[in-house]
Parts: C-alpha cells; sequence; structure tokens
C-alpha cells in the first residue's frame, strides 16, 4: 500500500487502511500491528523495504544472507532484486501492488510485482526428525492450551505436524485465533516455540534447528526402517553375528528370516519377535509408540522376543539388538539353556553400530508456510487476475517469497509452499484479524505483463527505487535461483 494513503483527521489521527482493523492511529505512534506508523500525519510503512542483491566477494563467491564480509551497502552494477518485504499490501483490493519495478536480465525485460499479501488461508507444515512418539495422529497441538493444529501422518523418519488454517484462525474463539496467528507467526519467522500434544509430548520447535522433546534434544534422524538398516548394512554383520533384530516402532527387521539375510546363506536362528509379520523377516506392531528403542516404548530389549526355537538356536548363538538411529544397542549370547545373556559387544560389530549412527542425518524441524494466493494478491497484479493464475500455471511467471523459491499446488488457484529458512530474516508479520502477513513476488517478462492485463502505468525502473531512505540491502541467498531471471530463459 502506497504510503499517506489513509485519510487525515483534524485532530492528527489517521485511519489505516492495509488490513479490515482500520486502527485510528496518533502522531508518532503505530498500529495494532506495528507495520504501520503515524508520521507527521502520513501513514508510513515502518520496517525496511528489502532488496537483495547478488554480490560477490573477491574468491567469486556469494554472500549469503548471514554472511559477515560485506557492510550490506548497494554494489554498483551488480543485479538486484525486489523482494515484497515491507513493500506494503494492496489491500483492499482495487489498487495496483505497493511496486511494480521493471528490471533487465540478460537482455531480457522482466517485470516484479510485489506486495505483502495478508493471508487468512495459510498454514504452516513442520517436519521433525525423530523417531520418538510425539503423539497419536490427528491428536491435538496446544500453544498456551489453545488447539492451533494437529499431528498429521508420519513419514520416513520424520513426525509431521500441521499448524494454522482458516478454521483455527477464524472458526474458534478469539484466543484460539490469536494464539494460532502468534504460533505461526514465531515459527515462520525462526522463533523457538514450547507446544505440547494431547496425549504425547512436550516440544520445542525452531525452523533449522534439532527438535527438542520432553526435554531430550534430537540428535540423529533414523539411517531407514528395520528392514531398510538390515539392508543396508546385513554383509557388514554377517560372519559376526547369528543373529541381528533391528528394532522400530513401524517394521522390526529379524535378519536370517529377512531377505538380506537368504542372500547370505544364513540359517534359521530361531528367534521369533511378537508382532504381526508382514513378509519374511519384517514385522509390525512389536510394541506400543514411545520414546524408547526405535520409537518404541521398548528399554528392555529382550522384552520382544516371543520365543526361541530350540530346534533351531543353538548355544552360543550370537544375538546383536540395535535400534534405527544406533543409539541404543545390546550384544547377547545364548547359554545352554537358550536364554540371551547380556555380553561385551565385539570391535568389528560396534563399528557397524557406530556406522549407522554415522549414516543418519542431523535430525532438524523444518518449518513450510503454505498458503493460497487469491483474489487480493492477484488483483493487484492485473485487472483480469485469472490470467496470472494462467501464465503461473504455464511456467511464464515465477513466484518468489522474499525472493526465495516456492512450490506451487497443481490444480486450481496459486497455492504455494516455502521453506521459512531460506526467506530472509523476520520476513513475516501479522494483522489483528488475525491473518499473517508474507511477502510474495511475481516476476515474469514485461510483454507477458502487458498480456495478462497488468498496470504499466505505475512501473518504476528498479535503479529509481534505491533513493527511498527506509531500504536495507540483504545479500541473495547463492543456493537459490536467482529471482530476477525468466523461467526457462537460461542462466541465472
Amino acid at each position: 500500500m502506497p504510503e499517506g494513503s489513509a485519510a487525515q483527521k483534524d485532530d492528527g489521527v489517521i485511519t489505516c487502511n492495509a488490513c479490515p482493523v482500520l486502527c485510528r492511529i496518533r502522531e508518532a505512534r503505530t498500529g495494532a500491528c506495528d507495520r504501520y506508523g503515524n508520521v507527521e500525519g502520513v501513514l508510513t510503512r515502518m520496517d525496511p523495504f528489502i532488496v537483495t542483491q547478488k554480490v560477490a566477494e573477491k574468491d567469486g563467491d556469494l554472500v549469503s544472507f548471514e554472511g559477515r564480509e560485506w557492510d550490506g551497502s548497494l554494489v554498483q552494477g551488480a543485479p538486484i532484486f525486489v523482494t515484497g518485504i515491507g513493500s506494503g499490501t494492496t489491500y483492499p483490493d482495487y489498487k495496483p501492488a505497493p511496486f511494480i519495478v521493471a528490471s533487465e536480465h540478460n537482455d531480457v525485460d522482466m517485470v516484479t510485482v510485489v506486495s505483502e499479501g495478508v493471508f487468512s488461508y495459510c498454514g504452516v507444515k513442520v517436519k521433525i526428525d525423530t523417531d520418538r512418539h510425539v503423539g497419536p495422529e490427528t491428536a491435538a497441538i496446544r500453544v498456551k492450551g489453545e488447539q492451533v493444529g494437529h499431528v498429521t501422518t508420519a513419514e520416513y523418519g520424520s513426525q509431521m505436524l500441521s499448524i494454522g488454517g482458516v478454521n483455527h484462525l477464524t472458526g474458534g474463539s478469539k484466543k484460539e485465533g490469536n494464539v494460532t496467528c502468534q504460533t505461526m507467526l514465531s515459527l515462520c519467522n525462526g522463533e523457538a516455540l514450547e507446544m505440547s500434544i494431547d496425549g504425547g509430548s512436550e516440544m520445542v520447535i525452531q525452523a533449522g534447528q534439532p527438535p527438542i522433546i520432553n526435554g531430550h534434544q534430537e540428535e540423529r534422524m533414523r539411517v531407514g526402517c528395520g528392514s531398510a538398516t538390515l539392508g543396508i548394512f546385513a554383509p557388514q554383520w554377517h560372519g559376526h553375528a547369528d543373529e541381528v533384530i533391528v528394532v522400530d516402532d513401524h517394521i522390526t527387521g529379524v535378519l536370517t528370516e529377512h531377505q538380506a539375510g537368504r542372500f547370505l546363506d544364513m540359517p534359521s536362528a530361531g528367534i521369533r519377535v511378537r508382532g504381526r509379520k508382514s513378509t519374511p523377516g519384517r514385522y509390525f506392531q512389536v510394541a506400543e509408540p514411545g520414546l524408547g528403542w526405535g520409537g518404541t516404548d521398548i528399554t528392555e530389549p529382550l522384552s520382544i522376543i516371543d520365543k526361541i526355537d530350540p530346534k533351531s538356536a543353538w548355544p552360543g548363538l550370537r544375538l546383536l539388538m540395535v535400534s534405527t538411529t544406533g543409539e541404543d544397542s545390546g550384544y547377547f549370547v545364548l547359554n545352554d539353556d537358550l536364554k540371551p545373556e547380556p555380553a561385551d559387544i565385539p570391535d568389528p560389530l560396534q563399528v557397524v553400530v557406530d556406522r549407522i549412527g554415522e549414516n543418519c542425518e542431523p535430525a532438524l524441524s523444518t518449518v513450510v508456510f503454505m498458503a493460497g494466493a487469491g483474489g487480493s494478491l492477484r488483483a493487484g497484479v492485473t485487472i483480469n487476475p485469472v490470467r496470472l493464475t494462467r501464465s503461473i500455471k504455464r511456467s511464464l511467471t515465477r513466484v518468489t517469497c522474499g525472493g526465495a523459491p516456492v512450490y506451487i499446488w497443481p490444480g486450481g488457484g496459486i497455492t504455494l509452499m516455502v521453506d521459512v529458512t531460506t526467506m530472509p530474516g523476520d520476513s513475516f508479520g501479522y494483522v489483528p484479524t488475525p491473518a499473517l502477513v508474507a511477502p510474495i513476488e511475481f516476476t515474469m517478462p514485461r510483454e507477458e505483463y502487458e498480456a495478462l492485463g497488468g498496470y504499466t502505468d505505475p512501473i518504476k525502473r528498479i535503479e529509481d527505487l534505491v533513493e527511498t531512505n527506509r531500504l536495507e540491502v540483504r545479500a541473495w541467498h547463492a543456493d537459490a535461483p536467482w529471482p530476477g531471471a525468466p523461467l526457462g530463459g537460461g542462466p541465472a
């Protein structure tokens, strides 16, 4: 929203129309969201307006967002991309986007339309790398006692959370909506957040950091399920153990029954585990989910053994039991009564147990912002909004958030997802409707912008923007494609 687009009052109070709250703001004060203020009677966006620049160091490497070698000043001649961070909004929907900027990339005339979207239809998906049981599927996630989301389907080596969404923002109590909004804001801006799950764990989640579950900081994401772990390491165990059982909440593996053991011509050890047999050597439901071995509630591994067949087992049989992260392991030798007795793990087996841990990825919490970019954003780009949607689906218009690449869902509308750690810090804001505010940019060749009915009169050259007194320059995230390049338009 252009600065100064509010009604001036005789008493020095101005009304902000950047969202439906319509705050009345006195001189030198800000509105409820702290994003807009009354500066000498003019409605003003208070935060810096962020542009990102492709800046090279002496050795040719690109500076990262967090780099300290560069002082953040504009570098003459280096490519600039204008982000939506600090730009203002298109609310209400009758006016063009705050900034429509012309630039050039490899002799291609480009246009970037930027704004800060006010998203009521948005949520956060959180991927937690852990074997531990965080809570039952569909269980409520609570922050400050309010439900802000639910546990969703687990994925390979990770627990998944779904937080936010319009029903929590607007469909419950005022407190639920406000807490949900603040929860998403904190997660998207990279802050650590405490939450609890009904019937499950207490957690601290922060984007890009290890999750803390019931006071325990996770270190490893499992190398695979019990069956996969057998497949990976079976040849290295062969000759050093007569049986290996990999304990896992989902699929516990038993080596001599497993195809990997058969491939190695290992004789049956006659050790049968509890649970439901799927295919040879693969068992489901050997225990309840929990915080023990392999995401089960087991702390004593021998408790999952149902029976030992004397027709197949023998005294001196060597049994290794291990979890899918290698954090838990035990070595046993069968005595004359075929009872497993603890023993020191031989060095060759310890090497492989340690190797399981070495092959585990570091445990992280990943926060993905997901939103539907509807009328208010599209109407700020073109008088015929459906043409923008079609242009995006035809891969003619690039969509970014703070310059970061996004994934656009197939199907109707512009439903996007973005990893918040790829965006500049503090990219997100809020309005107390409640809704989240996030930067969004649409970049396309100028001829495409004109063809979809874009607003051409407000177009400014990128060079004309660098004079604004609240401009802040950040270095481009070098791991991402250059956001100012045309899609499929050659090298970035």
